[in-house]
């Protein structure tokens, strides 16, 4: 059997399993080749010399994302050292856009499959909650790196003010999902069912991009 033989069916084997074309694998293959350095696997600190990645405020998270077993459906929690290609378009798989003409049912699924993505994200102890303090570094890994850009003469008022707003919204998603609260009743976290109702008005596709992808050519989710 020839190479070009070889590859195709290949191709078409993980076509099947991943609802990608073959011509969105052979994309999602070079920019799989252009992060790993054209090596057979992808590691850590393969995304050390991603230009983009490296300007967000939340790099190790994303690159946490592409390890954890969750997210490739290999267990309920920790990290696999590294990932082939395969793997990389099951991670791929979660950035999918919706399709336009998607029924309310295929929509939904859509969704809550990219939601749980994030859940994992912010739940970095992998105990199915996101607590005060995980969903706080969220927010001050964020709000820092913005307000240090403008404001970066007091780097300890920015630390407090990106603090209280992690505290306000843990606040307003306990109010949403547990109603009216006794003083001294406490919310632990939230769990992948509150998480669903907290996003629910919020617009998923503009938080699920990647920029040093390039989603452009990826296929809508049905």
């Amino acid at each position: 059997m020839g190479f070009a033989q070889s590859r195709s069916l290949e191709t078409q084997d993980l076509a099947e399993k991943t609802g990608f074309s073959a011509e969105q694998i052979e994309h999602l293959h070079r920019r799989f080749n252009y992060i790993s350095g054209n090596e057979l696997t992808i590691r850590r600190h393969h995304f050390e010399n991603v230009t983009d990645l490296k300007n967000n405020p939340i790099q190790s998270r994303i690159t946490n994302a592409f390890f954890d077993k969750r997210n490739l459906h290999l267990g309920s929690g920790g990290f696999v050292e590294e990932i082939n290609f395969e793997q990389f378009l099951t991670i791929m798989s979660y950035f999918r856009p919706m399709g336009e003409n998607s029924d309310e049912e295929s929509v939904r699924s859509c969704r809550k499959y990219k939601l749980q993505f994030l859940f994992n994200m912010y739940d970095s102890d992998n105990d199915s909650k996101i607590s005060l303090e995980e969903y706080r570094n969220v927010v001050v890994d964020l709000l820092t790196r913005s307000l240090t850009d403008t404001l970066s003469e007091n780097i300890n008022h920015q630390l407090d003010l990106a603090k209280s707003i992690a505290d306000g919204a843990m606040l307003e998603a306990a109010s949403m999902c547990m109603g009216h609260m006794e003083p001294d009743q406490v919310y632990e976290g939230i769990c992948f069912d509150d998480f669903l109702k907290v996003w629910e008005r919020i617009d998923i596709e503009t938080k699920m991009h990647v920029r040093f992808l390039n989603m452009d050519t990826l296929p809508s989710c049905h």
